[in-house]
């Protein structure tokens, strides 16, 4: 924790001129990896070239290789609603169960279980995975708990696909029951670039300020990418 505070810190040192910190959210690890709800976070998580495979940009995307998308959301829990459910319930809600975090039978499933709505596969029937780094965290003093779901991977439609499937469901109305217990109050999408990608970056002597009918080279606190009109980055990408 002091690690991340001191890291929090320096960045801040950097950035402060240029952003505004709307909030501020410390993580933890909590018994056996587990959310605050009480089931493990991650269990399904790639491990070995597999994380490569799901979270690192490859060649289908050259200018951007070696980098990575990250989704982030914070989700508040009512946990008092919550433990106020049966264990079976919670299992059912989840699809693994609670003490041992043994994958309940796929026959068995409920179709709105959080580990069904989250598989997704390619249209050769191949699965798609994602990276989570999810990471629980309270106030005892304010009652708030929540998860900040950490998800990253080589393209943000996977990951988007997977929030569609939970928010509206597959098929549509059967959503994940974790949300009766569980809200997002926030919600941004992140490209994390390589350090090349970083080096290619140049500073701008002078530019005009931006207008909303213009379309200049992208510049953050006096950087822009070299030759480049746009970031080409996910919905940031040059299109007509």
């Amino acid at each position: 924790m002091d690690q991340c505070f001191e890291l929090a810190l320096q960045i801040m040192d950097r950035l402060r001129a240029a952003i505004t910190v709307v909030d501020e959210t410390h993580g933890f690890k909590y018994f056996d990896e587990r959310d605050l709800l009480g089931f493990v976070d991650g269990t399904e998580n790639p491990t070995g070239r597999a994380v490569t495979e799901a979270a690192i940009i490859g060649s289908e995307d050259p200018d951007f290789s070696g980098g990575s998308y990250v989704i982030v959301q914070k989700y508040l829990h009512d946990l008092p609603k919550w433990n106020a459910v049966p264990v079976e319930q919670q299992e059912g809600i989840i699809g693994r169960k609670k003490l041992s975090d043994i994958e309940i039978e796929d026959s068995k499933k409920q179709p709105f279980a959080h580990n069904v709505l989250n598989v997704i596969q390619d249209e050769n029937g191949n699965q798609l995975d994602i990276l989570r780094d999810n990471m629980p965290f309270g106030d005892v003093g304010k009652g708030e708990f929540g998860t900040y779901f950490i998800g990253y991977a080589r393209s943000p439609s996977r990951t988007e696909r997977m929030l569609q499937n939970m928010f509206a469901g597959n098929p549509p109305g059967n959503y994940d029951r974790i949300l009766d217990f569980s809200r997002a109050v926030t919600g941004t999408l992140f490209f994390v670039p390589t350090a090349s990608f970083l080096d290619d970056v140049t500073p701008v002597t002078s530019a005009p300020p931006p207008s909303v009918m213009d379309t200049p080279t992208p510049a953050v606190d006096g950087l822009a990418t070299k030759g480049r009109t746009s970031l080409g980055i996910g919905s940031l990408k040059d299109e007509d």
